[in-house]
């Protein structure tokens, strides 16, 4: 059973930190593109971040060089550091894991990250 479950959301003011951690369980983590997507009432999921199993990243124009994603194979863990926080980085985010092979993905339940003005 596949389980990706994220940690660290809550409520910030704006120019704070936040770091999100996402532990992956029943997936051979090393070899899957984890990744960052968040998803605000009534629009669209957005990728924020991926990281590729070889530790190549991308970044969403947006928090390009505000946040950064990481990963700890050993401990099966994606990180996503958010620095200088604005009111529009108010949204659910959501881990991911898309398998080399045959492209499946894995989502997690989501957490609440909350910026205020």
């Amino acid at each position: 059973q596949v389980r990706l479950v994220e940690s660290g959301g809550g409520l910030v003011q704006a120019g704070g930190s936040l770091r999100l951690s996402c532990e992956a369980s029943g997936i051979i983590f090393s070899s899957n593109t984890m990744g960052w997507y968040r998803q605000a009432p009534g629009k669209q999921r957005d990728v924020v971040a991926t990281i590729s199993s070889g530790g190549f990243t991308n970044y969403a124009d947006s928090v390009k060089g505000r946040f950064t994603i990481s990963r700890d194979n050993a401990k099966k863990t994606v990180y996503l550091q958010m620095n200088s926080l604005k009111s529009e980085d108010t949204s659910v985010y959501y881990c991911n894991a898309r398998s080399q092979v045959g492209n499946v993905n894995y989502w997690g339940q989501g957490t609440q990250v909350t910026v205020s003005s």
